[in-house]
């Protein structure tokens, strides 16, 4: 008999007519369907369901349709021109090259176009990256007329209540054709199994700043296993609100895959007409706005049907802000969403319930098959709750069933709710909502994505970072970082070359440099220093690298490529979790405190210590380098007694594989003229022919948005975030394709990050002042193109117009582009012809000051003064916030990305039509750092 209860729901919220018409099976799930219930109807007898997963495997998914996958594997992958990367896999230095089509804002036009005009979106980190809708050079009426209708033809439903041969169901769907659009999670799982892991891991990290979710367990029929994830998403990092059951709130920064929440799956059995990922999202957004993170059937190309990504798990969270209005539960919630249905994936679906504190199975119809595959979850200790949508008369069969799995899977009549066309969406979201914060505030499982892999390895999946490579370096990071107990004691201790020696150095060696352009210098002064620096520096090569040193230099030595890229990531999170300042704020909200981090503050009090990073190991590397290079160049030792001469080949190592190096000593504030000299001749080694060189540097106060600025144009990896960014100036390398490096006239781009060096204000310290300005002159004489990164419209720094006046004295002068950012996410309208003159024609207490200090007295009113100023050309960009809507639920805004697009195609121009000055070989730029 039926429950009463369940009785009642349905017929309340169901009404009489539970007839609707189904949602259209996908063609793959078609497939899939007929395999996995021949094998179950086989095989299961009385409750025991067949399945044996303890080895990983199914025997449905090994023996009755890996052929039709794999064909279908393989021609999306040639559909998609990626094949050629199943051996030799795509790295993420292939997709950050500059050609041709970084110059465009090309459509993609056929099949083959889309993974990398997705990589181009994505690196721009542009909101549309998932619409893979291609341009097609045929017009549209010269298309076959059946083409029209391929979509109606390939959405005929099936019901598996019909006899129908299997070779009849395979021929509704047909793989899509180059004119056929691919539907977007098909072209990210061809991507993503064509990737290594660091491209993998870029890309998830691009999706995570865009709010899309994150693919966590990526299905691979063709090799008969699935990976889950584990690696990519090592660098997702988020900060949110925390607040405490008693005390004050604040602000917690971690990587989501140690950060435990409660998490909440949704899944679909056989067939449903309400869609998972619509429903998610609307759970997500706070208020009115929903954003997409799931990709669903209501957008772009949603309805097209899904040929390689069932079995796809994806994972999306949600985080507090700290303001009532916005904050949908009070902590952090993670969400998996299963692509495709539970019966034909799984391995998958039982993952999902034992990491989930509950889950969410949405279904029209509940039959004998999925009752019996239900009922093998009796031993489970998750929640589960039913979303039905019946239709076709269903409504009894249901009632039967349900009534059924009540005791087994100790569910009650508030955990079945009937969802028609006629339901309240709003309400009903509320609705879920409120079973999930219910969840959330009684005791329920909490895991991370450590955990989840952890579970998935007892499954028999595959975890992505258990090979070999990325194990060895692992343990090489750690038994570096368990020494470090307390950061100060760790730098003394084991960094000992950058303590007191390394720092009267350098001061050592500026006065020195200062003296060699004094008029007439008194020799005996000169000697005096001379002799002193020696002293030190011999002081210094007396040392021996520390374990730590040692075991750091053994790790970016290492004869395997894979093995140094992963040392140097794990080296990356590793000191960023023992190193780290934990962040202590006052009660106020993510979104009041923004702009306080926003504002400009003296070097000489940083709001946060310099954290300690790879740098610091590299900069260790780097002063046993200088104190050898000066004692061989002082005749104190012999050439061939050199220990450290390999030092810079290893660090352009790291360079070309895409690590930042340090140009400017952030500890000093100082070049190591030796150390660097010493890079770019093994640079110029490496790159043998293809050595011409274009010099971009990015200037500004910190917290200008500059680094985020230089990372969104080029792809690049410089530290973003004042509590994380280093101090020192950074340079990384971006290769110019073979192909357009003839039209470019250059072979590679080398960028420049000022990082931390530029303070806002003029400082009590003189000579503090005159250093900043020294190194601004020093980073602007070395480039071709300068972008000003500014933070309001009359904040240009002063060291940076000291740069400026500088420059303009001896005849160069980059092309320079002054970038305005909102950081206040405030609209941002483009700014008319005259709107860029007053940016620059308002003179400054800081201008006027800046002259003074050049002796230039009336003589410079205001930067529109100087020689090289034309406001009417397009030098002054306004860039819109970096933020659609309230952190850190935001996703990049579209206008940004845009913004961002267009200063990179006009600098681009700019160096094609030679308008950045004469480029220069490495040779050139050598001898250009030892001038300045």
């Amino acid at each position: 008999m039926a429950s009463p209860g369940i009785e009642v729901e349905l017929l309340v919220k169901g009404h009489s007519d539970l007839g609707e018409v189904a949602p259209e099976i996908k063609p793959s799930e078609r497939r899939t369907a007929v395999a996995i219930a021949d094998l179950e109807w086989r095989e299961m007898e009385g409750d025991d369901c067949g399945f044996h997963y303890g080895d990983g495997t199914n025997e449905a998914q090994d023996n009755d349709f890996p052929t039709v996958e794999r064909s279908r594997l393989q021609e999306m992958l040639s559909l998609l021109g990626l094949e050629t990367y199943q051996v030799q896999k795509l790295c993420l230095q292939d997709s950050l090259q500059i050609s041709f089509d970084s110059m465009k804002n090309w459509a993609p036009q056929v099949p083959k176009d889309l993974p990398w005009h997705f990589l181009r979106k994505l690196q721009a980190l542009n909101a549309e990256a998932r619409n893979t809708t291609m341009v097609l050079d045929m017009p549209p009426d010269a298309r076959p007329a059946e083409k029209e209708n391929q979509m109606e033809e390939e959405m005929i439903y099936w019901d598996p209540a019909e006899d129908i041969a299997a070779d009849d169901i395979y021929s509704f769907s047909e793989l899509p054709t180059p004119d056929t659009p691919v539907n977007p999670l098909d072209l990210l799982c061809a991507l993503l199994l064509s990737s290594d892991s660091f491209l993998q891991q870029e890309i998830v990290l691009k999706m995570s700043l865009c709010q899309f979710a994150l693919p966590l367990v990526l299905p691979d029929s063709e090799n008969h296993y699935h990976t889950f994830l584990l690696w990519a998403l090592r660098a997702v990092v988020r900060t949110w609100w925390s607040q405490p059951p008693r005390g004050l709130g604040s602000l917690r920064e971690d990587s989501v895959v140690l950060s435990r929440a409660p998490t909440f799956a949704f899944v679909r059995m056989d067939v449903s007409s309400n869609s998972k990922s619509q429903l998610l999202n609307a759970i997500l957004s706070p208020g009115r706005r929903q954003w997409d993170c799931f990709w669903h059937r209501d957008l772009n190309l949603g309805t097209n049907p899904r040929e390689i990504a069932d079995g796809l798990v994806e994972i999306s969270w949600f985080f507090p802000s700290g303001r009532d209005d916005l904050d949908v539960f009070p902590e952090p919630v993670a969400f998996l969403n299963l692509r495709g249905d539970i019966g034909s994936h799984w391995l998958q679906f039982k993952l999902l319930t034992e990491i989930s504190s509950a889950v969410f199975i949405l279904t029209d119809n509940i039959s004998k098959k999925e009752y019996k595959l239900l009922y093998s979850m009796k031993e489970s200790t998750t929640k589960y709750y039913f979303i039905l949508s019946p239709y076709r008369g269903k409504r009894n069969t249901n009632l039967r069933f349900l009534n059924k799995l009540i005791p087994v899977l100790k569910i009650d009549h508030s955990h079945v709710l009937v969802k028609v066309s006629s339901t309240d969406s709003e309400s009903f979201v509320r609705r879920i909502r409120g079973i999930v914060g219910s969840v959330v505030r009684s005791p329920c499982r909490r895991v991370s994505v450590e955990d989840m892999a952890h579970a998935a390895r007892k499954l028999g999946l595959r975890v992505d970072e258990d090979c070999e490579e990325c194990q060895k370096a692992k343990d090489r990071m750690e038994r570096i970082t368990r020494k470090i107990k307390d950061i100060d004691a760790y730098r003394r201790d084991e960094l000992r070359l950058q303590g007191d020696p390394g720092r009267k150095a350098a001061q050592v060696e500026r006065e020195f440099c200062q003296l060699q352009w004094a008029p007439d210098p008194p020799e005996k002064h000169r000697a005096e220093l001379r002799r002193r620096f020696l002293e030190l520096r011999m002081q210094q090569n007396g040392q021996e690298p520390t374990s730590g040193v040692q075991e750091f230099i053994a790790g970016i030595s290492s004869p395997s490529l894979g093995e140094r890229q992963y040392f140097l990531r794990w080296m990356e999170w590793g000191l960023a979790r023992v190193g780290q300042p934990r962040l202590r704020q006052p009660p106020e909200t993510l979104l009041t405190l923004r702009p306080k981090l926003c504002g400009a503050s003296d070097l000489s009090e940083p709001l946060w210590p310099e954290p300690l990073g790879v740098e610091h190991f590299l900069r260790e590397m780097g002063q046993f380098y200088e104190a050898e290079s000066c004692l061989v160049e002082a005749g104190r030792l012999p050439a061939g007694q050199r220990r450290f001469a390999h030092f810079p080949g290893l660090a352009v190592e790291l360079l070309l594989l895409g690590l930042p190096l340090e140009l400017v000593d952030g500890g000093t504030l100082s070049i190591p003229v030796r150390w660097v000299t010493g890079l770019l001749k093994e640079l110029h080694i490496r790159l043998d022919r293809r050595s011409r060189l274009v010099v971009l540097s990015a200037l500004g106060v910190p917290g200008t948005g500059k680094s985020m600025l230089l990372n969104t144009m080029f792809g690049l990896r410089f530290a973003t975030g004042r509590s994380c960014s280093p101090r020192g100036a950074f340079m990384q390398l971006i290769t110019v394709a073979e192909g357009f490096s003839q039209d470019l006239g250059c072979d590679h781009i080398l960028v420049i990050d000022s990082g931390g060096l530029i303070s806002g204000a003029l400082t009590s310290a003189g000579d503090r002042f005159e250093l900043e300005a020294s190194l601004a002159t020093l980073l602007m004489g070395l480039s071709n193109v300068t972008v000003v990164s500014l933070a309001e419209t009359r904040d240009i720094p002063p060291a940076i117009l000291h740069a400026f006046l500088r420059l303009e004295k001896t005849g160069h002068m980059p092309n320079y582009q002054f970038v305005y950012q909102n950081l206040h996410d405030m609209p941002a309208p483009s700014p008319k012809p005259r709107d860029r003159r007053q940016l620059l024609d308002p003179p400054s207490d800081l201008s006027r000051a800046a002259a003074q200090m050049e002796k230039q007295g009336g003589g410079f009113r205001t930067l529109a003064g100087l020689a090289f100023c034309d406001p009417e050309r397009q030098h002054v960009w306004h860039v819109p916030g970096l933020w659609h809507g309230a952190p850190p639920m935001a996703a990049v805004s579209l206008g940004y990305s845009e913004a961002i697009f267009e200063l990179k195609r006009c600098l681009l121009e700019n160096i094609r039509n030679g308008l950045s000055n004469q480029n220069k070989n490495i040779q050139q730029l050598i001898e250009l750092v030892r001038r300045l």
